[in-house]
Protein backbone atom coordinates (compact mmCIF):
# COMPACT_ATOMS: atom_id res chain seq x y z
CA UNK A 1 0.00 0.00 0.00
CA UNK A 2 1.04 3.60 -0.59
CA UNK A 3 0.74 6.48 1.83
CA UNK A 4 -2.31 8.70 1.38
CA UNK A 5 -2.19 11.05 4.40
CA UNK A 6 0.63 12.10 6.68
CA UNK A 7 0.25 14.35 9.72
CA UNK A 8 3.42 15.94 11.07
CA UNK A 9 3.67 17.90 14.32
CA UNK A 10 0.04 19.01 14.22
CA UNK A 11 -0.82 21.49 16.96
CA UNK A 12 -4.29 23.01 17.39
CA UNK A 13 -4.89 25.58 20.13
CA UNK A 14 -7.86 27.46 21.55
CA UNK A 15 -7.70 31.01 22.86
CA UNK A 16 -8.79 31.29 26.49
CA UNK A 17 -8.50 33.98 29.16
CA UNK A 18 -5.22 32.47 30.35
CA UNK A 19 -3.84 32.37 26.79
CA UNK A 20 -3.81 29.73 24.08
CA UNK A 21 -4.22 26.14 25.28
CA UNK A 22 -3.50 23.07 23.13
CA UNK A 23 -6.23 20.54 22.30
CA UNK A 24 -3.98 18.70 19.82
CA UNK A 25 -0.29 18.95 20.64
CA UNK A 26 2.37 17.57 18.28
CA UNK A 27 0.51 14.69 16.63
CA UNK A 28 2.30 12.57 14.01
CA UNK A 29 0.25 9.99 12.07
CA UNK A 30 0.12 8.34 8.66
CA UNK A 31 -2.69 6.61 6.77
CA UNK A 32 -2.16 4.31 3.79
CA UNK A 33 -4.57 3.81 0.92
CA UNK A 34 -7.27 1.27 1.67
CA UNK A 35 -6.44 0.84 5.37
CA UNK A 36 -8.44 1.60 8.49
CA UNK A 37 -6.71 3.57 11.24
CA UNK A 38 -8.50 3.58 14.58
CA UNK A 39 -7.98 6.51 16.96
CA UNK A 40 -9.13 5.77 20.51
CA UNK A 41 -9.19 7.56 23.85
CA UNK A 42 -11.48 8.98 26.51
CA UNK A 43 -13.75 11.95 25.90
CA UNK A 44 -11.72 15.15 25.99
CA UNK A 45 -8.47 13.65 24.72
CA UNK A 46 -8.56 15.60 21.42
CA UNK A 47 -9.83 12.99 18.92
CA UNK A 48 -12.58 15.13 17.40
CA UNK A 49 -10.41 18.26 17.29
CA UNK A 50 -7.81 16.22 15.41
CA UNK A 51 -10.39 15.21 12.80
CA UNK A 52 -11.63 18.78 12.41
CA UNK A 53 -8.03 19.97 12.05
CA UNK A 54 -7.45 17.55 9.16
CA UNK A 55 -10.54 18.98 7.45
CA UNK A 56 -9.60 22.58 8.34
CA UNK A 57 -12.93 23.02 10.11
CA UNK A 58 -11.64 24.28 13.47
CA UNK A 59 -13.77 27.28 14.39
CA UNK A 60 -12.72 30.34 16.40
CA UNK A 61 -11.44 30.70 19.05
CA UNK A 62 -9.48 27.66 17.84
CA UNK A 63 -6.73 27.68 15.25
CA UNK A 64 -4.11 25.35 13.81
CA UNK A 65 -0.89 26.74 15.22
CA UNK A 66 1.74 24.40 13.73
CA UNK A 67 2.37 21.28 11.72
CA UNK A 68 1.55 19.86 8.31
CA UNK A 69 -1.29 17.72 6.94
CA UNK A 70 0.03 16.13 3.76
CA UNK A 71 -2.61 14.62 1.46
CA UNK A 72 -0.95 12.88 -1.48
CA UNK A 73 2.11 14.99 -0.69
CA UNK A 74 0.29 18.35 -0.71
CA UNK A 75 0.02 20.31 2.54
CA UNK A 76 -3.69 20.98 3.13
CA UNK A 77 -2.90 23.68 5.68
CA UNK A 78 -1.21 25.79 3.02
CA UNK A 79 -3.96 25.55 0.38
CA UNK A 80 -6.17 28.53 -0.51
CA UNK A 81 -9.71 28.27 0.87
CA UNK A 82 -11.21 27.50 -2.55
CA UNK A 83 -8.77 24.65 -3.18
CA UNK A 84 -9.51 23.19 0.25
CA UNK A 85 -13.25 23.33 -0.43
CA UNK A 86 -12.68 21.33 -3.61
CA UNK A 87 -11.00 18.57 -1.56
CA UNK A 88 -13.30 18.66 1.48
CA UNK A 89 -16.30 16.42 0.86
CA UNK A 90 -14.89 15.29 -2.47
CA UNK A 91 -11.49 13.67 -1.86
CA UNK A 92 -11.75 13.68 1.97
CA UNK A 93 -15.17 13.22 3.54
CA UNK A 94 -16.34 13.11 7.13
CA UNK A 95 -19.13 11.50 9.12
CA UNK A 96 -19.84 13.80 12.04
CA UNK A 97 -21.10 12.82 15.48
CA UNK A 98 -24.81 12.93 16.24
CA UNK A 99 -26.55 12.60 12.84
CA UNK A 100 -29.73 14.21 14.19
CA UNK A 101 -27.92 17.48 14.80
CA UNK A 102 -25.63 17.18 11.76
CA UNK A 103 -28.54 16.87 9.33
CA UNK A 104 -30.62 19.96 8.59
CA UNK A 105 -34.16 19.34 9.95
CA UNK A 106 -35.66 21.85 7.48
CA UNK A 107 -34.62 19.94 4.33
CA UNK A 108 -35.32 16.45 3.05
CA UNK A 109 -32.46 13.98 3.15
CA UNK A 110 -32.51 13.80 -0.65
CA UNK A 111 -32.01 17.53 -0.98
CA UNK A 112 -29.07 17.43 1.42
CA UNK A 113 -27.39 14.59 -0.46
CA UNK A 114 -27.92 16.33 -3.81
CA UNK A 115 -26.53 19.57 -2.39
CA UNK A 116 -23.31 17.76 -1.46
CA UNK A 117 -23.04 16.32 -4.97
CA UNK A 118 -23.82 19.63 -6.69
CA UNK A 119 -21.10 21.40 -4.71
CA UNK A 120 -18.45 19.29 -6.46
CA UNK A 121 -20.04 18.68 -9.88
CA UNK A 122 -21.97 21.58 -11.41
CA UNK A 123 -22.44 19.70 -14.70
CA UNK A 124 -25.12 17.39 -13.29
CA UNK A 125 -28.74 18.24 -14.05
CA UNK A 126 -31.65 17.79 -11.65
CA UNK A 127 -32.61 14.36 -13.01
CA UNK A 128 -29.03 13.05 -12.86
CA UNK A 129 -28.59 14.41 -9.33
CA UNK A 130 -31.76 12.70 -8.18
CA UNK A 131 -30.72 9.40 -9.74
CA UNK A 132 -27.33 9.56 -8.05
CA UNK A 133 -28.95 10.43 -4.70
CA UNK A 134 -31.22 7.39 -4.97
CA UNK A 135 -28.17 5.29 -5.85
CA UNK A 136 -26.31 6.68 -2.82
CA UNK A 137 -29.16 5.71 -0.47
CA UNK A 138 -29.40 2.27 -2.05
CA UNK A 139 -25.64 1.77 -1.63
CA UNK A 140 -25.99 2.18 2.14
CA UNK A 141 -28.89 -0.31 2.09
CA UNK A 142 -31.73 2.05 2.91
CA UNK A 143 -34.96 0.33 1.83
CA UNK A 144 -37.24 2.11 -0.65
CA UNK A 145 -34.63 4.82 -1.41
CA UNK A 146 -36.93 6.66 -3.85
CA UNK A 147 -39.42 7.25 -1.03
CA UNK A 148 -36.79 8.00 1.63
CA UNK A 149 -35.38 10.69 -0.64
CA UNK A 150 -38.34 12.94 0.24
CA UNK A 151 -38.37 12.25 3.99
CA UNK A 152 -36.95 14.50 6.69
CA UNK A 153 -34.42 13.55 9.39
CA UNK A 154 -37.03 13.38 12.16
CA UNK A 155 -38.93 10.73 10.18
CA UNK A 156 -35.96 8.34 10.26
CA UNK A 157 -34.56 6.14 13.02
CA UNK A 158 -31.09 6.72 14.45
CA UNK A 159 -29.63 3.94 12.32
CA UNK A 160 -31.28 5.32 9.18
CA UNK A 161 -29.97 8.83 9.88
CA UNK A 162 -26.49 7.43 10.30
CA UNK A 163 -26.82 5.65 6.95
CA UNK A 164 -27.89 8.95 5.37
CA UNK A 165 -24.76 10.60 6.80
CA UNK A 166 -22.65 7.81 5.30
CA UNK A 167 -24.44 8.20 1.96
CA UNK A 168 -23.68 11.94 1.97
CA UNK A 169 -20.05 11.35 2.89
CA UNK A 170 -19.58 8.78 0.13
CA UNK A 171 -21.60 10.59 -2.53
CA UNK A 172 -18.44 11.80 -4.28
CA UNK A 173 -16.49 8.55 -3.68
CA UNK A 174 -13.72 10.04 -1.47
CA UNK A 175 -10.24 8.59 -1.09
CA UNK A 176 -10.36 9.12 2.68
CA UNK A 177 -13.33 8.89 5.04
CA UNK A 178 -13.09 10.27 8.58
CA UNK A 179 -15.75 8.64 10.77
CA UNK A 180 -16.09 10.43 14.11
CA UNK A 181 -17.90 8.11 16.55
CA UNK A 182 -20.13 6.69 13.77
CA UNK A 183 -21.91 4.26 16.12
CA UNK A 184 -22.50 6.52 19.13
CA UNK A 185 -26.00 6.16 20.69
CA UNK A 186 -26.88 3.21 18.42
CA UNK A 187 -27.89 -0.13 19.86
CA UNK A 188 -25.45 -3.00 19.40
CA UNK A 189 -27.37 -4.57 16.51
CA UNK A 190 -27.46 -1.34 14.50
CA UNK A 191 -23.85 -0.65 15.46
CA UNK A 192 -22.77 -3.98 13.98
CA UNK A 193 -24.74 -3.23 10.80
CA UNK A 194 -23.10 0.21 10.39
CA UNK A 195 -19.59 -1.19 10.93
CA UNK A 196 -20.24 -4.03 8.47
CA UNK A 197 -21.58 -1.50 5.96
CA UNK A 198 -18.46 0.67 6.25
CA UNK A 199 -16.28 -2.41 5.72
CA UNK A 200 -18.24 -3.44 2.63
CA UNK A 201 -18.09 0.07 1.16
CA UNK A 202 -14.36 0.25 1.86
CA UNK A 203 -13.75 -3.01 -0.02
CA UNK A 204 -15.95 -1.77 -2.86
CA UNK A 205 -14.33 1.65 -3.27
CA UNK A 206 -10.80 1.15 -1.88
CA UNK A 207 -11.03 4.21 0.36
CA UNK A 208 -9.02 4.65 3.55
CA UNK A 209 -10.86 5.19 6.85
CA UNK A 210 -9.90 7.06 10.01
CA UNK A 211 -12.23 5.63 12.65
CA UNK A 212 -12.47 7.79 15.77
CA UNK A 213 -14.02 6.07 18.77
CA UNK A 214 -13.75 5.41 22.50
CA UNK A 215 -14.71 1.77 21.95
CA UNK A 216 -11.70 -0.56 21.74
CA UNK A 217 -14.00 -3.43 20.79
CA UNK A 218 -14.96 -1.57 17.61
CA UNK A 219 -11.30 -0.95 16.84
CA UNK A 220 -10.35 -4.60 17.37
CA UNK A 221 -13.07 -5.65 14.94
CA UNK A 222 -12.49 -3.13 12.15
CA UNK A 223 -9.05 -1.44 12.25
CA UNK A 224 -5.72 -2.40 10.68
CA UNK A 225 -3.73 -0.04 12.91
CA UNK A 226 -4.62 1.86 16.05
CA UNK A 227 -3.40 5.05 17.72
CA UNK A 228 -4.17 5.69 21.39
CA UNK A 229 -4.63 9.39 22.19
CA UNK A 230 -4.36 11.06 25.59
CA UNK A 231 -4.41 14.77 26.51
CA UNK A 232 -3.84 15.89 22.92
CA UNK A 233 -1.03 13.46 22.11
CA UNK A 234 -0.54 10.00 20.66
CA UNK A 235 0.83 7.84 23.47
CA UNK A 236 0.89 4.49 21.65
CA UNK A 237 0.36 3.31 18.09
CA UNK A 238 0.87 0.19 16.04
CA UNK A 239 -0.79 -2.68 14.19
CA UNK A 240 -4.00 -3.66 15.94
CA UNK A 241 -2.76 -7.18 16.71
CA UNK A 242 0.52 -6.00 18.26
CA UNK A 243 -1.15 -3.34 20.37
CA UNK A 244 -3.90 -5.61 21.71
CA UNK A 245 -1.57 -8.56 22.30
CA UNK A 246 1.25 -6.54 23.85
CA UNK A 247 0.06 -3.11 25.09
CA UNK A 248 3.00 -1.05 26.33
CA UNK A 249 1.49 2.17 27.67
CA UNK A 250 -0.20 2.16 31.09
CA UNK A 251 -3.11 4.11 29.61
CA UNK A 252 -3.65 1.45 26.93
CA UNK A 253 -3.47 -1.23 29.62
CA UNK A 254 -6.14 0.63 31.58
CA UNK A 255 -8.43 0.97 28.58
CA UNK A 256 -8.11 -2.71 27.74
CA UNK A 257 -8.63 -3.68 31.38
CA UNK A 258 -11.94 -1.83 31.48
CA UNK A 259 -13.47 -4.01 28.76
CA UNK A 260 -15.72 -6.78 30.12
CA UNK A 261 -14.89 -10.30 28.89
CA UNK A 262 -16.92 -13.48 29.01
CA UNK A 263 -14.06 -15.44 30.55
CA UNK A 264 -13.38 -12.77 33.18
CA UNK A 265 -13.55 -14.15 36.73
CA UNK A 266 -12.83 -11.10 38.89
CA UNK A 267 -15.83 -9.29 40.28
CA UNK A 268 -14.87 -5.75 39.22
CA UNK A 269 -13.35 -4.31 36.06
CA UNK A 270 -10.13 -2.36 36.21
CA UNK A 271 -10.57 1.40 36.35
CA UNK A 272 -8.27 4.33 35.61
CA UNK A 273 -8.41 6.77 38.51
CA UNK A 274 -9.05 10.41 37.76
CA UNK A 275 -9.89 12.05 34.43
CA UNK A 276 -8.18 13.46 31.37
CA UNK A 277 -6.64 16.80 32.43
CA UNK A 278 -8.08 19.92 30.78
CA UNK A 279 -5.80 21.59 28.21
CA UNK A 280 -5.26 24.58 30.51
CA UNK A 281 -4.00 22.44 33.41
CA UNK A 282 -1.69 19.86 31.86
CA UNK A 283 0.77 18.23 34.27
CA UNK A 284 4.52 18.43 33.75
CA UNK A 285 6.44 15.52 32.31
CA UNK A 286 4.30 12.62 31.13
CA UNK A 287 0.72 13.84 30.98
CA UNK A 288 -0.60 10.51 32.23
CA UNK A 289 1.67 10.21 35.27
CA UNK A 290 -0.83 11.55 37.88
CA UNK A 291 -3.14 8.62 36.99
CA UNK A 292 -0.47 5.98 36.33
CA UNK A 293 0.10 3.07 38.72
CA UNK A 294 3.62 2.57 37.31
CA UNK A 295 4.78 6.21 37.60
CA UNK A 296 8.03 7.15 39.35
CA UNK A 297 9.86 10.44 39.96
CA UNK A 298 11.25 10.83 36.44
CA UNK A 299 7.75 10.59 34.94
CA UNK A 300 6.84 13.95 36.47
CA UNK A 301 9.95 15.59 35.02
CA UNK A 302 10.53 14.05 31.58
CA UNK A 303 8.15 14.29 28.63
CA UNK A 304 8.49 10.92 26.82
CA UNK A 305 8.56 10.70 23.02
CA UNK A 306 7.21 7.93 20.83
CA UNK A 307 9.82 5.20 20.39
CA UNK A 308 9.82 1.70 18.95
CA UNK A 309 8.97 -1.07 21.38
CA UNK A 310 8.39 -4.81 21.01
CA UNK A 311 8.95 -7.08 18.04
CA UNK A 312 6.83 -5.15 15.54
CA UNK A 313 8.66 -2.24 13.90
CA UNK A 314 5.45 -0.23 13.68
CA UNK A 315 4.67 -0.50 17.39
CA UNK A 316 5.68 2.71 19.19
CA UNK A 317 4.99 4.02 22.67
CA UNK A 318 5.66 7.20 24.64
CA UNK A 319 6.48 5.84 28.12
CA UNK A 320 9.62 5.93 30.25
CA UNK A 321 8.69 2.60 31.84
CA UNK A 322 8.31 0.64 28.59
CA UNK A 323 8.59 -2.27 28.17
CA UNK A 324 6.05 -2.85 30.92
CA UNK A 325 6.30 -6.62 31.34
CA UNK A 326 8.36 -6.50 34.55
CA UNK A 327 6.04 -3.99 36.22
CA UNK A 328 2.88 -5.82 35.15
CA UNK A 329 4.21 -9.08 36.58
CA UNK A 330 5.03 -7.36 39.87
CA UNK A 331 1.58 -5.80 40.05
CA UNK A 332 0.00 -9.18 39.35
Amino acid sequence: MTELLRIEGLRTVFRQKMGEVPAVDGVDLAVERGETLGIVGESGCGKSVLSLSIMRLVAAPGRIAAGRVLFEGNDLLGLPAAAMRAIRGNRIAMIFQEPMTSLNPAHSVGRQIMEAMRAHDRSLGARALRARAVEALARVRIPAPERRLHEYPHQLSGGMRQRVMIAMALACRPDLLIADEPTTALDVTVQAEILALLGDLQRETGMAIILITHDLGVVAETADRVAVMYAGRIVEQGPVGALFDDPQHPYTLGLLGSIPRLEQTRERLLAIDGAVPPPFALPSGCRFHPRCVFAHEACAETDPKLARVGADAGHRVACLRAPLEQFVSRAA
